[in-house]
């Protein structure tokens, strides 16, 4: 059995070992992440990490009482441009508070080593940008705030305890389909929004908030071919689709896409099936990207506001640093803003 150890009496690896029960070289293969170790092993030492608060950081004596200037990042990924954006903006930021990043680009539910590698490094908070698997975020957020580290949560809503910032989803879809509803379009295609994903679901309940407001519901309303095509390439998923519904005899007018690679792959696929955008049908994006500027016609799109998020994010997280937040978590819904362009127009007559 690991000897019983108060958390402050813990001051080195040998100390730790102990508290443990493992040998001092397990535990420090363990630290540094060297491979060949038992599963269980692992868990033992960063189960013990978190409950103790112990971070093998050789420095941590003389940072005593100092402050590192440093913030660990967890990203879901760096595939969706929109993630690169929030990273790059946040990282100058941090930048312009002379404070550094550490960035650990990892799965949805590899949360765990991350912050305990962030807690070595003696980091003065966490910040989590994406979406993560349920129960693992959860457990990030109970740790730090029991160590009381700060952090903030950027695009996953709901964490119980959990400061976070994120854009209104559900919001920005039911604006999207009020736009499109106020062209005269009473059926809609969904390109790749299922309910797969946190962000797709409240994507849907914002279609059905906007449809129900005008007696129409999903059910009857939409339709999707998500399930026929697979997503290796937003573009070309976009296109397929695009394809898929223009062989119909009765299509939905209107075509609502995740985002705007999907939206632009859109475009293309009805062009290319002999239709036009948006005389015989609309389509609009989501992220307001680039591309939408570049594909013909241009993309109608939601902006998700990415300054206004980092920058509500940086004043959470410098009123935790500097002691000045609430009692309890800060919660702030960023407002999208619909950039309404040449691929939605009136239903045809």
């Amino acid at each position: 059995m690991p000897r019983k150890s108060s958390p402050t009496q813990i001051r080195s690896t040998a100390e730790f070992a102990r508290h443990v029960g493992l040998a001092r070289s397990t535990v420090s293969r363990v630290l540094n992440g060297q491979p060949g170790l038992k599963q269980k092993t692992i868990n033992r030492v960063l189960r013990a990490m978190s409950e103790t608060g112990f971070s093998r950081n050789a420095f941590a004596l003389h940072l005593k009482g100092k402050r590192t200037a440093s913030v660990g990042i967890c990203m879901e990924g760096l595939l969706r441009v929109p993630a690169v954006l929030k990273l790059a903006t946040l990282q100058k930021r941090l930048r312009e508070h002379h404070y550094t990043s550490l960035i650990e680009v990892l799965d949805p539910d590899g949360t765990s080593r991350a912050v305990a590698h962030f807690l070595s490094m003696r980091v003065e908070a966490v910040i989590f940008i994406g979406y993560f698997a349920e129960g693992e975020i959860a457990d990030r957020i109970r740790e730090l705030t029991r160590l009381g580290v700060p952090h903030v949560v950027i695009d996953h809503p709901g964490v119980p305890g959990a400061n976070t910032v994120t854009l209104d989803r559900r919001g920005a879809m039911e604006k999207v389909t009020r736009h499109l509803i106020g062209l005269g379009h009473t059926s809609f295609g969904l390109l790749g929004i299922s309910e797969s994903a946190k962000s797709t679901w409240d994507r849907l309940h914002g279609i059905g908030d906007a449809l129900a407001s005008h007696q129409m519901t999903l059910e009857r309303n939409t339709l999707s071919f998500d399930h026929l095509h697979s997503r290796e390439s937003n573009f070309e998923f976009g296109r397929s689709l695009a394809k898929s519904f223009a062989t119909l005899p009765t299509r939905p007018t209107a075509y609502m896409t995740l985002n705007d690679e999907i939206g632009a792959g859109a475009l293309r696929g009805f062009l290319e099936s002999g239709l036009r955008v948006p005389r015989d049908v609309s389509v609009t994006g989501f992220n307001n990207q680039d591309i939408c500027l570049v594909s013909t016609p241009q993309l109608t799109s939601v902006d998700q506001q990415i300054d206004q998020t980092i920058e509500v994010a940086m004043t959470m997280l410098l009123a935790q640093i500097n002691q000045a937040g609430g009692g309890g978590p800060m919660v702030e819904l960023i407002q999208p803003q619909l950039v309404v362009r040449e691929s939605t127009g009136a239903v045809a007559s």
